[in-house]
């Protein structure tokens, strides 16, 4: 059983900002589906082999831990099943990276994910949003994307990812895609 988890801001006025680049992957992964709410989240759930849970939670940004951990409890998910998708502002657009059990490096979705489950211990797919251009953190990560930032993501090799993580596991996604 896995549960992947995109992180934003819910709302209009958040789409296609580089602080919601995890709502965008899942939806971009997902496809025109119907979410369902439930434990301050909209989430997906289909079985293949095993279920899997698609999350995003609709608590803001800096309180996501909340949802993340009623779905945690209710589901019994093991932490190194946990995929989180996040912006990350030390990385460069275009780039990614992946991570377990690591320090939240500021990000406060993460802080509250690591607050709420007691742990550190989950995956994370760290996508770069940095640009030369920040002069406000805050206006920059609730900034929208440029064009020229969207077409430099390379979705189709994160979509992949996940659906490595879906067959495998955290350690073979690291193997095959860090250093990309």
């Amino acid at each position: 059983m896995k549960l992947i988890i995109g992180l934003g801001n819910p709302g209009k006025e958040y789409e296609n900002t580089r602080h919601n680049i995890g709502f965008k992957i899942i939806d971009t992964y997902l496809g025109n589906i119907k979410y369902k709410s439930k434990f301050d989240g909209l989430y997906y759930e289909y079985n293949d082999k095993e279920k899997v849970i698609f999350l995003k939670p609709q608590t803001y940004m800096n309180n996501s831990g909340i949802s993340v951990k009623k779905f945690v409890d209710f589901y019994k998910f093991k932490l190194e099943d946990i995929m989180v998708i996040q912006d990350d502002l030390d990385i460069d657009i275009g780039k990614f990276k992946f991570k377990f059990n690591s320090s939240s490096g500021g990000h406060n979705g993460i802080k509250s994910i690591i607050n709420n489950l007691n742990s550190k211990e989950f995956f994370r797919m760290k996508i770069g949003i940095r640009t030369n251009n920040i002069n406000d953190t805050i206006d920059f990560v609730l900034g929208k994307f440029s064009n020229k930032e969207l077409e430099s993501i390379n979705y189709e090799l994160l979509l992949s990812a996940i659906d490595d993580f879906i067959k495998y596991d955290y350690k073979y996604v690291m193997n095959k895609y860090n250093g990309m």
